[in-house]
């Protein structure tokens, strides 16, 4: 899979299909859609691509930057393996923010993109001040004479699966929830950094956690994890809470790595959470911790 940047780039070697939205989360609903793209550009012999923003918009728009579910790293990973041959990749500047829709569709998606099938959400807005719609869209493929997809929602319980919604049930520790509307566990990137040491005083050594993304981060507890290093699974531990046994104020992600002792300090890592086991809990001793934290690793090897 290529990744091109289109401020140095312009395609002119082949025909695209693009999908195109901010694919946070790149979920069930973003999952169809990509499919939908797939399936058509190979019967129009183009190539299956994806227009990614390396930004969210909404940075732009209201100068906020948003929690998100997916940085930029996993979509990569997550497009390829749904057949994704190319992304372009743009920055979604001001002078990007201020082109209206057919000024964006005519300048970026065709001139830059060489794009001859375009993908889109039943929800998707474009153009300045979102005033371009799926149905303004299918207008200016006939006018320039491109072919549009536009992909109806995915329900879960007759629900609309949505970034929007994912990021609440995150936010609120709705792990298996989350799972079933991603189609695969929610998981944060992060570095290790060095932390109090209290965990190897306590008898269970943990990586402290610090987040390398702007990521929506689950409620405060403690979760059954997978910590993925250089490309191998560990099942884990993972609390997220201000050690209240110990009076502590500053919001920390720790992750104890079951049968694990290498030194990764320093190291990039990626969390996925499979389970949430219980509350963030302020113990009167550390001998009633120690206890607790005894009982959550025998819950998650019993499991696991």
């Amino acid at each position: 899979m290529e990744i091109l940047d289109l401020i140095e780039y312009k395609e002119e070697r082949f025909n695209t299909a693009i999908a195109l939205g901010n694919f946070d989360g790149l979920h069930l609903g973003h999952q169809k859609l990509i499919n939908s793209m797939v399936i058509k550009s190979r019967k129009l012999g183009v190539k299956p691509s994806l227009l990614l923003f390396k930004n969210h918009t909404k940075t732009t728009i209201d100068k906020n930057r948003p929690k998100i579910i997916t940085n930029n790293e996993q979509k990569f990973r997550l497009a390829k393996n749904l057949g994704i041959e190319i992304i372009y990749l743009l920055d979604f500047d001001e002078k990007l923010m201020r082109l209206s829709g057919e000024e964006f569709i005519r300048n970026i998606i065709l001139e830059k993109m060489n794009g001859k099938l375009l993908t889109v959400g039943f929800d998707y807005r474009f153009g300045y001040k979102a005033s371009g719609d799926a149905n303004y869209l299918v207008e200016l493929g006939e006018k320039y004479d491109f072919d549009v997809i536009v992909v109806e929602p995915v329900y879960i319980e007759n629900n609309v699966v949505s970034s929007s919604n994912i990021r609440e049930l995150i936010s609120i520790g709705k792990i298996e929830e989350t799972r079933k509307k991603l189609g695969r566990p929610y998981s944060f990137i992060g570095k290790v950094v060095p932390g109090s040491n209290r965990g190897n005083k306590l008898g269970f050594p943990t990586a402290n956690i610090e987040l390398i993304d702007n990521y929506v981060v689950p409620k405060t507890g403690v979760y059954i994890t997978n910590t993925i290093i250089d490309n191998n699974r560990y099942i884990s531990a993972t609390n997220i809470g201000y050690n209240p046994t110990f009076n502590e104020n500053i919001l920390k992600i720790e992750t104890h790595i079951l049968n694990f002792d290498g030194n990764i300090y320093g190291k990039i890592l990626e969390i996925e959470f499979l389970e949430f086991i219980r509350d963030d809990i302020k113990f009167d001793n550390t001998n009633d911790l120690i206890e607790q934290m005894r009982l959550d690793i025998d819950l998650i090897k019993n499991r696991y």
